[in-house]
């Protein structure tokens, strides 16, 4: 299947889907620039391999976008937060996803680690997830209020599984969510919109890398 976005054209995608949102978006936020965090979700091999059954052909597409977003707040020495959606090997963890889904990313695995173009510093946290959302179960909340973040950068995958999931959890815990159009992916163009769309809508602003990394260096 011909995937809905390369790196080639996902500038361009990513204006088509800002004009697509706009009539309900929070564009006119501004991130507070030292009270932000860039959350990178599960990028892990797992995910971008092309012979995985939960293989994500939206991510390859954003590696490079989320990767300037990684060196703006590296550069910038704010905090970045990756997460890799993981279960044990015996299953005791997996619950209704271990029949849902086809296929289990197991922790300590070759294909769990995150994708070596995006590698993390020893400094960064990396939060091991069993759900969906980054929030159930974790402890990202804890270490963002001792973090003193505010406003929250959302990347990685799946734009409307986990991505989404952790939007609406962090709205729901106040804070002020930014989520670039084009630095999160999914499996096709229909599930992308409907997340942005939805985020738009009622808890997040929906934007670009550009624009976050514009606000990051002013």
């Amino acid at each position: 299947m011909k995937p809905y976005v390369t790196r080639a054209n996902i500038k361009s995608k990513a204006e088509q889907w800002i004009k697509y949102v706009a009539p309900y978006n929070r564009d006119h936020l501004k991130i507070k620039r030292r009270k932000a965090a860039l959350l990178v979700i599960d990028m892990q091999e797992f995910f971008l391999d092309p012979e995985s059954p939960t293989f994500t052909c939206g991510g390859h597409a954003i590696l490079p976008g989320v990767g300037k977003l990684l060196e703006a707040f590296r550069n910038a020495k704010l905090p970045v937060i990756f997460t890799k959606h993981v279960h044990d090997a015996n299953g005791t963890d997996a619950g209704i996803m271990a029949w849902w889904w086809e296929g289990m990313c197991l922790e300590g695995t070759p294909e769990s680690e995150i994708t070596g173009e995006l590698s993390p510093l020893p400094r960064e946290k990396i939060v091991l997830k069993h759900r969906y959302s980054s929030f159930y179960n974790t402890d990202l909340e804890t270490v963002l209020r001792c973090l003193k973040v505010e406003d929250l950068v959302i990347s990685g995958i799946m734009t409307n599984m986990c991505c989404e999931s952790t939007a609406r959890d962090a709205y729901y815990r106040d804070y002020r969510v930014f989520f670039p159009t084009d630095g999160t992916g999914t499996v096709s163009e229909e599930m992308h919109l409907a997340s942005l769309l939805n985020l738009a809508f009622g808890f997040a602003s929906v934007t670009t890398v550009d624009r976050i990394i514009k606000d990051i260096y002013k």
